[in-house]
């Protein structure tokens, strides 16, 4: 089982591409500095945020597989909700994804989906969360996940809200 997540992270990354290939080169780099005084100043032995987080699950040291959500500062906040919802909801993979999506936006501010509950959007308000709806979801990522099942099935989902897809075999 392998988890891969391709990215150029920025549009088409940084502009460059390998002659004779055609594989065109990220620019990852992009949110690191050389400032010593920024806090993703890239330092010897330290690791810089980045957002290229291919996940993988397991239980009792077994493989249960591999998981993903792009999309920038949303990924590390993805990968929380698709666990969150596989493990504390009991949900299958598809239903993983398919779950209204939130992100932390800065202080108090959330965004959420069209489709998230209201209660819950009005109790976040109670407690005084700042919520902005959004009816574009192109900004709460894109996922894919394979489970392998106790009895040695595997069940994938891909994400609702943009092209993708799984590959098993």
């Amino acid at each position: 089982m392998v988890s891969f997540i391709q990215s150029n992270y920025d549009g088409f990354g940084s502009g460059l591409v390998v002659p004779e290939t055609g594989i065109s080169l990220h620019n990852r780099g992009n949110n690191f500095s050389l400032d010593p005084n920024h806090a993703n100043c890239l330092q010897p032995g330290k690791r810089p945020y980045h957002t290229i987080i291919p996940g993988f699950l397991t239980k009792d040291s077994l493989p249960v597989g591999p998981f993903g959500v792009m999309g920038a500062f949303m990924q590390p906040q993805g990968h929380v909700q698709v666990v969150m919802n596989t493990l504390d909801y009991h949900m299958n993979p598809q239903a993983s994804l398919d779950a209204p999506c939130w992100q932390w936006i800065n202080g108090k501010t959330i965004e959420i989906e069209h489709s998230f509950p209201e209660h819950i959007a009005q109790e976040l308000v109670r407690r005084g969360h700042d919520i902005k709806w959004s009816m574009d979801t192109s900004s709460f990522g894109r996922g894919q996940i394979i489970w392998r099942t106790a009895d040695g099935m595997l069940a994938g989902g891909t994400e609702p809200r943009a092209d993708g897809h799984i590959a098993m075999w």
